[in-house]
């Protein structure tokens, strides 16, 4: 039996706009295992984002094959993916806004318990609320106050509890820690990292941070202008990463040393490429400072230099 939980096959989303079309997400493949976290980095507009929601069918695909545990999913419709949104769940960048102002804290974690109708009984249900509370973290006593009356930390939390309630078995963490503060994010992550081993879940890790996806990630993928530019296990990555663009962002982590120990920052220059009307040459070579002939004649396909290790580039070509 497959341990392979999710794998997407060349996965598009574009957008049409004035000008053409916006390839958000062109391409994209991976798999991710049971229990483990697929991390995928990158810079705002990389398509992070874009790619977990496409998985989660919350927007349509353009093209593109999706796989959850062996089983096609690519084109359900409402009805057919209804009973999967127990199996896979969101969490949300901004905790605030992805709860409703007017519910208090027992009602939203509640309502999807009501809503797919996995408890019965007000007693069983206000039993499972409870239970859930306890599990993220929240104090028994907070049950009855409104979203506005609790800090960052405290929201994402029940943003989390609401995510469990369903028992899924794939969350997709959509940058869950950029907004709360640097003490609290370690709060957070901690308790995703204790609620994976005590529930077996699978992660899809999604963040700018490459600091966060290290501690965090089994496997890392990097993203640059829709499309994957390396892939490999965390440790690898980190060990030796090979795509410029990789080098880059692995340069830009803040390291607290003092001294000529301190590693050498690469600095990306020039303009990103538009994403709308893309052409077929490295997406990357307008701002690389390898960029040589071959690399504006085709956009480089992923090829594997080590095992596991996926690199986009003509240099290792």
């Amino acid at each position: 039996m497959t341990n392979i939980i999710l794998e997407v096959q060349d996965l598009k989303k574009y957008f049409t706009t004035a000008k053409g079309q916006l390839h958000a997400v062109d391409g994209v493949t991976f798999q991710v295992e049971k229990g483990t976290t697929l991390g995928i980095v990158g810079e705002s507009g990389c398509g992070k984002s874009t790619t977990g929601r496409s998985i989660l069918k919350l927007i349509e695909p353009t093209s593109g094959k999706i796989l959850f545990n062996g089983e096609d999913i690519t084109h359900y419709d409402k009805r057919k993916m209804r009973p999967l949104r127990t199996e896979m769940q969101i969490i949300f960048q901004d905790p605030f806004s992805s709860l409703d102002p007017r519910q208090t804290i027992s009602q939203i974690i509640s309502e999807p318990l009501i809503e797919h109708n996995l408890v019965k009984g007000r007693q069983a249900i206000e039993k499972r609320t409870l239970e859930l509370m306890d599990t993220v973290g929240l104090a028994s006593r907070l049950v009855n106050t409104y979203p506005h009356e609790l800090d960052g930390g405290r929201r994402q939390r029940i943003g989390i509890a609401r995510a469990l309630a369903v028992n899924p078995q794939l969350i997709v963490c959509d940058e869950p820690v950029s907004a709360l503060d640097v003490s609290i994010q370690a709060q957070v992550l901690n308790l995703l990292k204790k609620l994976q081993k005590d529930l077996g879940l699978t992660y899809i890790f999604i963040t700018h941070d490459l600091a966060v996806v290290k501690y965090f990630s089994d496997n890392i993928a990097v993203m640059y202008l829709g499309q994957m530019v390396e892939k490999s296990s965390s440790d690898d990555l980190f060990k030796s990463p090979t795509h410029p663009y990789t080098q880059a962002l692995l340069s830009a982590i803040p390291y607290p040393i003092v001294g000529k120990d301190k590693p050498e920052r690469k600095l990306i220059k020039g303009e990103i490429t538009s994403p709308v009307n893309l052409p077929d040459e490295c997406r990357f070579s307008k701002r690389c400072d390898y960029t040589v002939e071959k690399c504006l004649e085709r956009n480089p396909a992923l090829k594997e230099i080590s095992p596991g290790h996926f690199v986009a580039c003509a240099r290792v070509e």
